[in-house]
């Protein structure tokens, strides 16, 4: 690697970071010749990668002129899938969010038609609001496990098998790559809600746990990595097995496992409540008995809480977090599920666990994914493989 691309990668993060954002402080942080600094910024500068403005006033003297991420250096995309609603956002290369939307890809109909139609919706969004700018990096949500390359979906038999039917390796961001000429990133949804909530200042290390159709955890360290695990399958919750004395038969044949008693989808079986094609149409539903104080739905919900907050204190004390975030349509319903989580958690946690923990419900709701998808597409940016593409291009 030559040497000058060496002090641009250096003098880039440091921008981009904050820790140094003028010529100066840039000089001391790399120990580089002011002249060489100088050098180099202009190169940036031409590059159209950063700008440097007039900072705030001093008091005396002419004002501090402050090197900024440029707005106009690109865009990155980021869409959060899932068979209820698919968020889509993107941002410029400083985090700004200039545009989002949520739309249905038909996730149940298969790769083929969820990810054209997927490659549609981004490219609308992108020549709506960013046209003039190049897509640096894209990164995408599903509802499923995947490799540690971030290519292919491996969807075992789950409660969720039904909706990813079909997706079994496949090369999802190769797919991506070739349809939006861009690098694509492809990670659980419930990983990125993890990051969203993490990135929003939820302290970490953080247990995100959404309980939607299924039920899926993602963990972010306190130096903000994702646990993925060997496979990419950690946190994947859905079938551990919580309910002992539960007869309930679950897609993968066992019972007792926690998607099975105590998902959004268990608690509308059990309400005789169908599960639609329409998933928001039950939450309705289940919303309108929850207001009214319906007491067998109070009851069932009450239920699903406790064995959530089973499985919740045998990942704190696992994993020892600082914060534990709920989230997915379950865990929106009402206080009664947060409460019913807590109490089982403080119940069976050990006091070192729980003493500085904190439970609660998703600050960012539907958009932790697509915000956590923002997070990491500006991380693989700027990582050492995204930088040399920026410096390619400049």
């Amino acid at each position: 690697m030559h040497k000058d691309d060496v002090a641009l990668r250096k003098m880039l993060a440091l921008v981009r970071s904050g820790e140094a954002t003028s010529r100066a402080e840039i000089a001391r942080r790399t120990s580089l010749a002011r002249s060489t600094v100088g050098q180099q910024v202009n190169h940036l500068l031409t590059s159209g990668l950063v700008t440097e403005d007039e900072g705030g006033d001093t008091v005396r003297g002419r004002p501090p002129r402050v090197l900024r991420i440029s707005p106009q250096a690109g865009v990155i995309a980021a869409a959060d899938v899932d068979g209820t609603a698919t968020h889509l956002a993107i941002s410029d290369l400083t985090g700004k969010v200039l545009a989002r939307e949520v739309t249905t890809i038909p996730v149940e109909a298969g790769p083929e038609r969820a990810l054209g139609d997927l490659t549609a919706r981004i490219r609308a969004l992108l020549d709506g609001h960013a046209s003039d700018r190049p897509l640096r990096h894209v990164v995408v949500g599903l509802p499923a496990p995947i490799t540690p390359d971030g290519c292919t979906v491996k969807a075992p038999i789950t409660l969720r098998a039904a909706t990813m039917s079909g997706w079994d390796g496949t090369p999802v961001a190769t797919h991506l790559e070739q349809a939006l000429s861009a690098p694509v990133t492809v990670d659980n949804d419930v990983n990125l809600m993890a990051l969203g909530e993490a990135a929003h200042d939820a302290p970490g290390p953080l247990l995100f746990i959404k309980a939607g159709a299924g039920i899926g955890s993602g963990v972010v360290t306190a130096e903000g990595t994702v646990l993925r695990g060997a496979d990419g399958a950690a946190g994947d919750i859905n079938h551990l097995r919580i309910a002992h004395d539960s007869d309930v038969v679950c897609a993968c044949g066992h019972t007792g496992c926690l998607g099975s008693v105590a998902s959004y989808r268990a608690v509308l079986n059990d309400l005789d409540i169908p599960f639609p094609e329409d998933p928001l149409h039950g939450s309705r539903q289940l919303a309108e008995l929850v207001a009214s104080g319906d007491p067998t739905t109070l009851r069932r919900i009450r239920r699903a809480a406790t064995h959530l907050g089973e499985a919740a204190a045998l990942l704190i004390q696992f994993q020892n977090p600082r914060t534990l975030v709920l989230g997915g349509l379950l865990a929106q319903l009402n206080d009664d599920v947060l409460s019913g989580v807590r109490a089982a958690v403080y119940d069976r946690a050990a006091p070192l666990f729980t003493r500085k923990l904190t439970i609660t419900t998703s600050t960012l709701g539907d958009q932790a994914g697509v915000l956590g998808g923002i997070t990491l597409a500006l991380d693989r940016t700027f990582d050492n493989d995204g930088l040399t593409r920026l410096l390619n291009d400049r």
